[in-house]
């Protein structure tokens, strides 16, 4: 069975961004104050006895009730608009191929002019004056972001920061007094425990407002291997960046629903132990497993986020794999548990503190390490300069190290805006958003170009000037102020005395609509 996991974009025409997880009862309540959900009170669940089985499932029935209707006011419906890209026919699926009169397998039309895509998602409130967790595969490369709360009040929302390598983003809503759910700690959930996660999925015309499922806790340390799939696919990102994704998702049975990433996965007393973000699935549709990303890392990447405006990611700089029972073998291990380093970067905290390859860590600062997930998660919500005890075997012998923690090496290209939101490009066109390439014979078929002649935008910040504007991905740049472009170099050049705040007049051209003039500002 061939069963792929999804964590379906929040992108395109009607597209519904799914992941979630919704789980089951509890019970809370909101503090007049604060607004937060408080502590459950135990009257509900407490006075029920076993052998009073229709009394004990009216009163499970009734905390869950409360559970959703105090938690709903603190999840929100976010919509998104996202930058137009230029879009090959071969790219759509294959009933749009045959609407358009494309065969399967056939050769690709020129590309179809490019259109504003809209999505969303769903979302939580974590301070009354108005931040909000969601995935950054929600709101991380929106263009607009619009917040709707449970009293139909609706926000424009700024992207305080998101980090694609734990699909987390932060936005905030200018608002005060609003209900906000109080965190929960993941590590000390238990498989079994019930759940609860409430999406807010009804951008785009749906009728499915504030749907609330519950489930259990099926498994934990689950890694996907979807946030790195994405990254090392993502010209913006690559295999370097992918290597830092952390996978260790919670997994449940609670019903997955279109729209509802980023909303909270709520354990019984009202608090946040993770965040839907994706679904296996050899259809496309719920198939009972679900996955949340671990409030504690969550916690910490918001927290970085609002604070700092980027992740500070503490770095251990080793490369691990599970313990296999041959590994166990053959280096003498008392169990099949723990993570096999396979490489230890040089100059590292790792290094420094005497850690070599062919170690097996097993824990850190006490706590087992199960997975190469597990160790990620451990040393992400720690922070940088913080001294742990890594528990490890070498030789059969148990060990300890002591170990100061230093700063990933791409720490500052987690957060929008740094590095990897950025195009690559020369300063004189990242002040615009984006980044050029010639235009050679492969691309000007693809793309439907008469001749391999010039340049086109090669890639758009999202967030960028160009990208407002509506400039794409594929359109040739004919001018700028007037001065023909043939090369990269020509367009460097153009834009060499081009300071903050200027506008320069683009002509671009498309072979479905000719040329037209765009004017932008540069950042």
């Amino acid at each position: 069975m061939n069963t792929t996991f999804r964590r379906k974009a929040a992108v395109g025409a009607g597209a519904l961004a799914v992941g979630v997880l919704l789980g089951g009862g509890g019970y809370s309540a909101f503090v007049a104050a604060e607004r937060a959900v408080a502590a459950p009170s135990p009257e509900h669940v407490a006075a029920f006895a076993i052998n009073d089985p229709e009394g004990y499932a009216q009163g499970v029935s009734l905390a869950t009730a409360d559970l959703a209707e105090r938690v709903t006011p603190a999840v929100v419906q976010i919509s998104v608009q996202v930058a137009p890209q230029m879009a090959s026919r071969s790219e759509l699926p294959e009933e749009f191929r045959q609407f358009f009169g494309l065969p399967f397998g056939g050769r690709s039309a020129p590309e179809m002019e490019p259109q504003p895509r809209f999505g969303g998602g769903s979302g939580f409130l974590v301070s009354s004056d108005g931040y909000i967790v969601t995935n950054n595969h929600v709101a991380g490369d929106a263009q607009t972001i619009t917040v709707r709360l449970q009293d139909n009040r609706t926000f424009d929302a700024e992207l305080v920061g998101s980090d694609p390598t734990t699909d987390v983003a932060v936005i905030k809503i200018d608002a005060d007094g609003l209900p906000f759910l109080p965190w929960g700690n993941s590590e000390a959930v238990r498989v079994g425990e019930w759940v609860m996660a409430v999406g807010n999925p009804g951008f785009g015309g749906s009728s499915l407002d504030y749907t609330v499922t519950t489930g259990i806790v099926s498994a934990k340390g689950r890694p996907l291997q979807l946030i790195g799939r994405g990254l090392e696919q993502d010209p913006r990102f690559g295999r370097e960046m992918a290597g830092y994704a952390i996978e260790n998702f919670i997994q449940t049975d609670a019903v997955i629903n279109p729209g509802n990433s980023g909303g909270p996965m709520i354990d019984m007393s009202g608090r946040v132990v993770g965040v839907n973000s994706a679904i296996a699935s050899t259809d496309g549709h719920f198939q009972g497993y679900g996955f949340a990303i671990p409030s504690n890392l969550v916690q910490k990447v918001a927290h970085d986020l609002m604070t700092e405006g980027r992740v500070l990611r503490p770095w251990l700089g080793v490369q691990v794999v599970g313990v296999s029972p041959e590994d166990a073998e053959a280096f003498d291990l008392p169990s099949v548990s723990g993570v096999l380093v396979q490489a230890v970067t040089e100059d590292s905290p790792a290094q420094e503190a005497g850690l070599e390859q062919g170690d097996v860590i097993v824990s850190v600062d006490g706590q087992t390490v199960t997975s190469g997930g597990d160790l990620q998660e451990k040393i992400a919500v720690l922070d940088q300069g913080d001294r742990i005890d890594v528990g490890y075997y070498r030789d059969g012998e148990a060990r300890t190290a002591r170990v100061r923690l230093g700063e990933a090496p791409m720490a500052e290209r987690s957060a929008r805006g740094a590095e990897p939101r950025r195009s690559g490009a020369p300063a004189e066109m990242e002040r615009f958003g984006l980044s050029l390439q010639p235009l050679d014979r492969s691309a000007a078929e693809q793309l439907g170009y008469d001749s391999a002649e010039g340049v086109v935008v090669a890639s758009v910040d999202p967030a960028g000037p160009a990208a407002r504007k509506g400039i794409g991905v594929g359109m040739k740049v004919v001018e700028i102020d007037g001065t023909g472009i043939g090369s990269v170099a020509d367009a460097a050049k153009a834009l060499a005395d081009v300071e903050s705040g200027e506008v320069v007049t683009l002509v671009l051209d498309t072979p479905s609509s000719g040329t037209r003039l765009v004017n932008v500002r540069a950042r």
